[in-house]
């Protein structure tokens, strides 16, 4: 009897170890991201990939760029997704250095909800006078005098934005600060805007999307592939040059045909090309430089870092596709530059 309860104890012992092994083993193989719906459908389709050739779970939700900083901020990710480099004080609150990867480039649009959806030409004034209320009916004589030959109906304008902390809310806003006065002076750039209190505020560019397509008369701005995949028109942008642009994978390309920096912080909204679409921009992955932070394994670090380094290179093919820019070779260079500075317990992850 003895000796029976005796073995029974070493089987449940045995079988608790195995047990916790393979639940540390599903643990290391599988990572956590959050933040920017810009870039969700590449990174869909890249986590996916992943997946099936190297049986590493991603597991990314796509709740804005202000909500992927804070939930790294707070530790709850292994990694965080912006379509904005994160400010000082966002920085000052990790606590710790927070490291910036590009993935690949991306164009806001300004998309719109008219009877036909014909093919729009926008100036940044005619859009700031739009979301600041002065341009209230299509057919205002502002709009027509850059769209010549289309009749447009008298019809309200219904402008929507982002509810959330958003990375296209930053460029978008960027490129407006740079180009309007007045959206300057009364908006401003940010994730997060004060918006006029008669304005509707949608979650994620799905929710955008989703508005304006639902919606007669409305306008908003969202990434290329939302208005795409939900076969929704948008408009050709005036930029630095005076040219009437369009956003195609070799506009957006263009935009990128700069010096980029060694940390990677750079803006490619109004760029000088003059060719390049003027809304573009990187979107990034962000991470903690020194990995050994709450109880975290070196092993589920050198996942994280093998993860990074085949979306910089052999996930890379997947972006035109889906209506991205893949990253220059320069972008690449620094990259992994970048990924190769991670450490844990001070010392290189990978090498």
């Amino acid at each position: 009897m003895f000796r029976s309860k005796g073995l029974m104890i070493f089987l449940i012992f045995t079988i608790c170890v195995v047990l916790s092994g393979i639940s540390a083993n599903a643990a290391e193989n599988e990572l956590i991201g959050a933040g920017a719906t810009f870039p969700q459908p590449f990174y869909s389709k890249l986590f996916d990939v992943y997946y099936k050739q190297f049986k590493v779970k991603v597991n990314y939700q796509g709740i804005g760029s202000g909500g992927g900083i804070n939930q790294l901020i707070k530790k709850i990710t292994d990694f965080g997704a912006t379509d904005a480099f994160m400010t000082e004080k966002e920085q000052k609150e990790a606590g710790a250095t927070v490291l910036h990867i590009p993935t690949c480039l991306g164009a806001a649009v300004v998309t719109y909800n008219l009877p036909g959806n014909p093919k729009l030409n926008f100036t940044s004034d005619i859009i700031a006078d739009i979301y600041l209320g002065k341009i209230t009916k299509w057919n205002d004589p502002k709009i027509a005098s850059v769209n010549p030959g289309k009749v447009f109906p008298d019809l309200a304008i219904s402008p929507v934005h982002r509810a959330d902390s958003s990375g296209t809310t930053y460029m978008f806003s960027e490129y407006m600060t740079k180009t309007s006065r007045e959206w300057k002076e009364r908006l401003g750039t940010g994730k997060s805007l004060n918006w006029p209190a008669n304005q509707i505020g949608q979650k994620g560019n799905p929710g955008v999307a989703g508005y304006v397509k639902q919606t007669p008369g409305a306008i908003g701005y969202v990434e290329l592939i939302y208005a795409l995949q939900n076969e929704m028109a948008y408009g050709n942008i005036k930029n630095k040059a005076g040219k009437l642009i369009g956003p195609a994978l070799n506009t957006v390309s263009l935009a990128a045909n700069v010096r980029i920096p060694d940390d990677t912080n750079i803006s490619l909204t109004d760029t000088d090309a003059k060719d390049g679409y003027p809304i573009s921009s990187f979107t990034w992955l962000i991470f903690y430089k020194e990995q050994n932070y709450g109880g975290r394994s070196k092993a589920k670090a050198e996942a994280l870092a093998k993860l990074f380094m085949w979306v910089i290179k052999d996930g890379q093919k997947y972006a035109e596709p889906l209506q991205y820019s893949p990253l220059p070779e320069e972008a690449v260079t620094k990259a992994e530059k970048i990924i190769r500075s991670m450490t844990y317990n001070d010392n290189p992850v990978i090498k």
